[in-house]
């Protein structure tokens, strides 16, 4: 008798799932198309993530879950182009606006790049919300123009669609509310699902970890970092990971106009903050070997660095953003376009000294209290609020030595966020040094 028709009971999967149990591929594949058609009720969906909450998933039952989400929805097909096809995903941060210049930087060293991003989550920036910056950009492109934008100019940074991963959308919002977010193998298929359903060949991880990130301990971080490369591979595209310190925020600014505006002063060439660079080409450049472009990571450091300094990169940029709706000179005449904050004003620490300790969960808080994130998922963003010229570890504060300057719609918020950003650093004797990148994690 052949699967299908062997009478699918979803509290056997659950009981079994709870005793400890190991499902094989085809009980997870008709468990997750049950509650995908809605014949597996909330109720059987909770009690499953609840489970495997407490009694784990092995690296099989990861993958089975992962690839059984990703196809319960589209699977893009990009047969068609003629070169690799590459994606970045972050575990998200403050400061992270790194996938504005890796897209077009890997587009310029002969990739594709489907970029499937996603909106502000707590105290994190959304890479979309960055490009509802920008006037006229869409982030939700209908399939003609997102695959015509992609073949064309290489890159395209858009929203998740409706019918990618949607079994993804109501696992996630039960265990939203259910105490079940932090499961790891419900991590790696949330965040895998997804991504492994844009048709990629190659994928690189960015997995933060410190006082900004959602992985608070490198050990946790190592942990999902394993998980994912481990999963992904496992679905059959090249993965690797990289492991970044978010104890601090990566680029100077924090908001969405304003990270825009350091994004394209980086890809111009006009400022390079340090770390942004180190990451954003380390990525580049593991995701160059995962691709196939070069087995060298010298050599494809080298190119990574060369299409940035060229300017190819750049103009990748402005022509995605332009396929995409947005204006035909936003790189030459960004400041013509970006919406400006009413109050602008440097921010000072309370007292003078080595800045110690920044707690930036904290700092990321101050923007969202700005209006420059979500207190709900129904709020409005204002895009030209948040901070740039921020202050990082190490770094002198006094009288003269600004921590950051606000961008604020009103004095009232102003006041609150300044009072939030003062809290989040701390001034005395540097303590514990944390490298960039921690670790590298590549398919063996």
């Amino acid at each position: 008798m052949a699967p299908d028709q062997i009478l699918f009971l979803p509290q056997e999967v659950i009981a079994k799932k709870r005793d400890g149990g190991k499902l094989n591929a085809e009980e997870i594949r008709r468990f997750v198309d049950g509650f995908n058609r809605g014949s597996v009720t909330h109720a059987q969906v909770a009690a499953f993530a609840m489970a495997v909450y407490f009694q784990d998933m092995d690296d099989d039952e990861r993958v089975a879950l992962t690839v059984a989400m990703r196809d319960s929805g589209t699977v893009l097909d990009w047969s068609d182009l003629n070169g690799p096809v590459v994606d970045k995903h972050s575990t998200g941060g403050v400061g992270d606006n790194v996938s504005l210049m890796l897209a077009p930087i890997l587009a310029a060293c002969g990739t594709y790049v489907p970029m499937i991003s996603g909106r502000g989550l707590g105290h994190t920036g959304g890479t979309l919300d960055k490009f509802d910056a920008i006037p006229g950009y869409t982030t939700a492109p209908d399939n003609d123009l997102f695959r015509k934008t992609v073949a064309e100019v290489g890159c395209a940074i858009i929203g998740q669609t409706d019918d990618l991963a949607p079994a993804d959308r109501t696992l996630y919002s039960i265990r939203d509310v259910t105490g079940t977010v932090e499961s790891i193998p419900l991590i790696t298929a949330s965040i895998l699902a997804k991504k492994l359903a844009a048709g990629l060949d190659a994928l690189i991880l960015d997995v933060k970890t410190g006082s900004g990130a959602f992985m608070k301990t490198r050990e946790r971080a190592r942990g999902l970092a394993d998980s994912l490369v481990k999963v992904a591979n496992g679905a059959g595209v090249k993965t690797g990971a990289l492991i970044t310190d978010m104890n601090e925020p990566l680029a100077s600014a924090a908001g969405n106009a304003v990270e825009v505006r350091n994004a394209v002063d980086f890809l111009t060439g006009k400022a390079h903050d340090p770390r942004l660079l180190e990451v954003t080409i380390a990525l580049a450049a593991h995701a160059l070997v995962l691709a196939g472009k070069t087995g060298d990571i010298t050599v494809a450091r080298n190119l990574a660095e060369g299409v940035l300094a060229s300017g190819e990169a750049a103009e990748r940029f402005a022509r995605m953003v332009t396929a995409l709706g947005g204006p035909a000179d936003f790189v030459e005449n960004m400041d013509q376009h970006l919406k400006r904050a009413p109050i602008v004003r440097d921010v000072f620490a309370e007292q003078s000294g080595t800045i110690a300790e920044i707690d930036t969960r904290k700092l990321g808080m101050a923007v969202v209290a700005l209006g420059g994130g979500r207190r709900t998922p129904s709020d409005t963003i204002d895009h030209s609020v948040g901070f740039d010229r921020l202050t990082g570890l190490g770094a002198r504060a006094d009288n003269n030595s600004p921590i950051a300057r606000i961008h604020a719609r009103d004095e009232a918020s102003a006041l609150e966020a300044e009072r939030r950003l003062r809290e989040a650093y701390s001034i005395g004797k540097r303590g514990e040094t944390h490298p960039l990148i921690a670790e590298t994690i590549m398919p063996e």
